[in-house]
C-alpha cells in the first residue's frame, strides 16, 4: 500500500496532473475491501464511463438475448399481380444496428457491404414475396419512441458530429452520413459532393470550392437556421484525392424511408407515392418541466397490419460489446429509451432514467451519488462519485450476467478505446475498463487483475484538468499501471478469470 501511495503521489505532483481535481477508489472486487481511497465521495463528470450504468442496466433488465425488431408492414396483403394497394410502412423499434456492421464484434468495427445492407435485406424479403408495385407512400415510422431527438443537456456544438447523432426509433447507419468531397475540374469550381448512404445527400447543405493544387482540404461545419441545419463549408485543392467527413444524419427516419424507396425501385418495384414520416408526439411534461410517465403508443395508420418482412437485430450482448468497446453514444441512448419502453411503455429518456434509478437502488447505490440526464455521458450536467461507480461494478460482477458484462469492456493494450493505451506496459491485458473524456474531464473505471492475481474494481477520475486528452490519459494510465503492480495480496495460486 505504501509503495502504491508513493507512486500515486508522485504522479499527481507532476505538472500535467497537479492542477486537476482527482478521485480514486480501488477495492477488492469480491470482498469490497478498500485498498485505496482519494475523494471517492466527491462528484466528477463521468463522460463516457456513464455507459457502465446503462449497459449494466440493459443487461440486467432486458437480458443478453434481447433483440430489436424492424418490420415492413401494410394495411393490405400483396395481391396476385404483385400490387400492394396501400402504404408500405417501415416500422422501427429502436434497433441501433440497422447498418452494415459485422457481428459478433471482434475488437474493431468492420463493415459488410454498403451502408444500406439492413434495409436491403428487408427490400429483398418483400420482393421475394412477389411485390412489384406499391400503390401508396413509403412511410418511415419511428413512433415507437416519443419524438425527442436530443437530450436536453447536450450542447449545440456537438450536434453536427457523428458522436452526437439524433436519437430515434428508426436509426439508419448509426445516424451517420459520410460526405465524400472531390475537387472540381478547375480552380473556383464547386467541389463534387456525394454521400454514404446516398439517400442522405439532401439532408445537409454544402459550400465547398476547388482551390489551387497543393495543401490539404479545409472544412468547417456551420450552424444555419432551418430543418437542415448542417452546412459543410471549405476548400479542396485541385487534383486532390477524395476527402471524407463524417457528420450526424439530421433526419434519419426520412433518410431511411428514402433509401428504402430507392432500394425497392432498383429491384424493379414501382412506387406511386412519396416518402413521409410518422413521428410520435414529444414526451409530456408538467408546467415546471417535470416528465409525466404517460405510456406512448406507436401512431400507426392501421390497427392490424400485415407484416410483410421482418429483421431482427443481433443479440443485445453483441451490441453491448460494440457500445462499450468503441464508446458508441447513439447505442447507449437507445438502450436507455428501450428499457423505459419495456418497463413503462414509454420510450423516453426520462422513463429510462427512472428504471435506472430503481436498478441502482437495488444495487445499494443512493440517489444522491449519481446524477445522470442521458445514457452516453455526453450531457454536461452528468455527475457521479467514484464510490457509486465502484459499487455498481462490484454489483455487476456478482450477477449471473457478470462475466458477460465484463466481456463488453475495452482491454488495455488490446482493443476498443484502450487499444493504444498501456500497450507494452505491465498493465497490458490486465485492465478491463470503460474510458471517458469530455472537455476537461477524464475517467477510467472497471476491473483489474494485479500481478499477484488479485481481482480489483476501481474508478479513477480527473476533473477540471486543463491539459490535453493525451496528458489526462497518461496520468490515469500511470495510476492503473501502479495499481496492477503494487496493490493486492500476492495470491499467485489464484487463477485469472
Amino acid at each position: 500500500m505504501a509503495r502504491f501511495r508513493a507512486q500515486l503521489d508522485a504522479i499527481l505532483a507532476q505538472q500535467h496532473a497537479s492542477r486537476a481535481n482527482w478521485g480514486v477508489l480501488i477495492t477488492d472486487r469480491d470482498t469490497g475491501e478498500i485498498l485505496y481511497d482519494l475523494n471517492s465521495q466527491r462528484f466528477f463528470a463521468p463522460a463516457s464511463t456513464a455507459k457502465i450504468f446503462v449497459t449494466a442496466l440493459s443487461l440486467g433488465t432486458l437480458g443478453p438475448d434481447y433483440r430489436f425488431r424492424t418490420t415492413l408492414e401494410a394495411k393490405n396483403a400483396i395481391d396476385s399481380s404483385g400490387r400492394l394497394a396501400s402504404d408500405l410502412i417501415l416500422v422501427g423499434r429502436g434497433d441501433p444496428d440497422l447498418s452494415n456492421v459485422k457481428f459478433p464484434f471482434a475488437g474493431r468495427v468492420e463493415r459488410d457491404g454498403p451502408s444500406e445492407k439492413g434495409l436491403a435485406d428487408l427490400a429483398d424479403a418483400v420482393v421475394a414475396k412477389g411485390l412489384r408495385e406499391v400503390d401508396g407512400d413509403i412511410v418511415a415510422d419511428d413512433s415507437y419512441f416519443p419524438y425527442d431527438p436530443y437530450p436536453a443537456k447536450w450542447t449545440i456544438g456537438d450536434l453536427f458530429f457523428e458522436y452526437a447523432g439524433p436519437i430515434n426509433a428508426l436509426t439508419f447507419n448509426e445516424n451517420v452520413v459520410t460526405v465524400v468531397v472531390e475537387p472540381g475540374s478547375r480552380e473556383s469550381d464547386p467541389a463534387r459532393i456525394e454521400s454514404e448512404p446516398a439517400a442522405a445527400l439532401e439532408s445537409f447543405s454544402h459550400d465547398v470550392l476547388t482551390v489551387g493544387s497543393g495543401g490539404q482540404p479545409q472544412f468547417a461545419v456551420v450552424r444555419q437556421p432551418g430543418l437542415d441545419f448542417v452546412l459543410l463549408r471549405g476548400t479542396i485543392p485541385l487534383g486532390h484525392a477524395p476527402a471524407r467527413v463524417n457528420l450526424a444524419m439530421t433526419q434519419p427516419a426520412e433518410t431511411a424511408g428514402l433509401a428504402l424507396k430507392q432500394l425497392l425501385e432498383s429491384r424493379g418495384v414501382r412506387v406511386t407515392g412519396q416518402v413521409r414520416v410518422q413521428h410520435s408526439p414529444p414526451p409530456v411534461t408538467t408546467a415546471s418541466g417535470d416528465p409525466v410517465m404517460v405510456p406512448n403508443t406507436p401512431v400507426l395508420p392501421l390497427p392490424n397490419p400485415a407484416v410483410l418482412a421482418e429483421r431482427q437485430s443481433p443479440r443485445l450482448i453483441d451490441d453491448l460489446r460494440l457500445t462499450n468497446k468503441v464508446s458508441q453514444n447513439l447505442h447507449a441512448e437507445i438502450l436507455l429509451r428501450t428499457v423505459g419502453r419495456e418497463k413503462f411503455g414509454l420510450g423516453s429518456t426520462a422513463a429510462g432514467l427512472k428504471v435506472e434509478r430503481d436498478f441502482l437502488r437495488a444495487a445499494g447505490i443512493a440517489d444522491d451519488e449519481v446524477i445522470l440526464s442521458d445514457g452516453s455521458g455526453l450531457a454536461r450536467d452528468d455527475l457521479v462519485t467514484p464510490r457509486a461507480v465502484v459499487a455498481l461494478l462490484r454489483y455487476a460482477a456478482q450477477q449471473p450476467w457478470g462475466a458477460q458484462f465484463l466481456s463488453t469492456l475495452p482491454v488495455s493494450g488490446t482493443d476498443g478505446t484502450l487499444q493504444d493505451r498501456m500497450k507494452n506496459t505491465p498493465a497490458a491485458g490486465l485492465i478491463q475498463a470503460k474510458t471517458g473524456t469530455i472537455e476537461h474531464d477524464y475517467g477510467l473505471a472497471g476491473y483489474a487483475t494485479t500481478a499477484g492475481g488479485e481481482y480489483l474494481a476501481f474508478a479513477i477520475y480527473s476533473g477540471n484538468n486543463p491539459q490535453k486528452p493525451h496528458d489526462g490519459d497518461l496520468a490515469i494510465d500511470s495510476i492503473a499501471e501502479a495499481m496492477v503492480q503494487t496493490l493486492g495480496p500476492q495470491r499467485t495460486a489464484r487463477k485469472k478469470k
